[in-house]
């Protein structure tokens, strides 16, 4: 599968209707698939003939403890499908944990063709709350945990002829959530991890996309979020069946499909909606020796995004 440098796309919709999106031969890893998105991530591709590496170590929402019974109940319930797929509790926040991953993909189906690095956690508090050990751990599992993984599948993916990895970012690093500094500070690291890697990836046939979901998960429960908002639990109830994960996982798995021709963008999913969202720029101001009342003068013009251009890869996206 080669992929190639990707440049802006043109879809022409006409009156056809697409072939059914298949992974079949295909073997994909999905991190933390044993609950939430995860979950839902590894039976949708399963149902469409792929085989899964299902890895979760069965930690808490906090990453503390472990448990194989979340990654082995939906290796039963991909099996009891007539699906195929394998177990592995091994944790992403190690780096011989990510390695293992990959491994048990090629020992167990003889290739690995994408990757969708799903795990992680939440520990939603005020920036002055955190200790030292709070950061490291939301880091290791979302940032380290997401380059690890990324980087055992590269290797494997050079050598194949290329490949599709999917990070999980979120509207976290975005600025719009209070009490998320940790894990929005951890995943705007993915989120330029993922851009930088469809950067390098793009000529060897690997491409590089996020997904930032908007679900309904134990990281999103009313209780979480009416402490991160700081609002009554029985304002955000309803967002349990608006946002199933489930409505997520098809963007998620599509990004993940060798038809894709992303590569460098980041997409919103949620609620059966999908949008995208890119780094942009406007044409600013300039002038030789510029000085400090320059910018101050011009800070209007200097901030004016009525007109931005896209920056990066992932290409503009038009139907007509």
């Amino acid at each position: 599968m080669r992929i190639g440098r990707v440049t802006p796309v043109q879809w022409h919709l006409g009156g056809s209707e697409l072939a059914e999106l298949r992974f079949d031969g295909k073997a994909v890893l999905v991190t933390g698939a044993g609950r939430g998105a995860g979950r839902t991530h590894a039976l949708l591709l399963a149902s469409r003939g792929a085989k899964v590496v299902v890895a979760d170590p069965g930690v808490s929402m906090e990453g503390s403890g472990h448990s194989n019974g979340p990654a082995d109940e939906v290796v039963a319930e991909i099996k009891a499908a007539g699906g195929e797929a394998v177990a592995c509790y091994e944790s992403v926040a190690e780096q011989k944990g990510a390695n293992a991953m990959v491994q048990a993909a090629l020992d167990s189906f003889g290739r690995l063709d994408a990757v969708i690095n799903n795990a992680g956690i939440a520990d939603p508090k005020s920036f002055e709350e955190y200790s030292i050990e709070d950061v490291r751990r939301m880091t290791d599992v979302h940032y380290y945990g997401t380059l690890f993984v990324s980087q055992a599948a590269w290797r494997h993916f050079l050598k194949s002829g290329g490949g599709r990895i999917v990070n999980t970012g979120s509207e976290g690093a975005m600025g719009i959530q209070p009490r998320c500094t940790t894990y929005g500070g951890a995943k705007g690291g993915v989120m330029g991890l993922t851009l930088a890697l469809a950067s390098e990836g793009g000529p060897h046939g690997i491409s590089a996309n996020v997904i930032c979901p908007r679900v309904a998960s134990r990281m999103s429960t009313p209780e979480v979020l009416a402490q991160v908002f700081d609002r009554p639990v029985e304002n955000f109830k309803p967002l349990g069946d608006n946002y199933r994960p489930e409505l997520c996982s098809v963007t998620a798995v599509y990004l993940a499909h060798e038809a894709c021709p992303l590569n460098g963008a980041m997409l919103i999913s949620g609620g059966g909606q999908v949008m995208r969202v890119a780094f942009m720029q406007n044409e600013g101001f300039t002038r030789e020796n510029l000085t400090m009342e320059d910018v101050a003068a011009n800070l209007g013009k200097i901030v004016d995004m009525s007109a931005p251009a896209h920056v990066g890869l992932g290409g503009a996206v038009t139907a007509g």
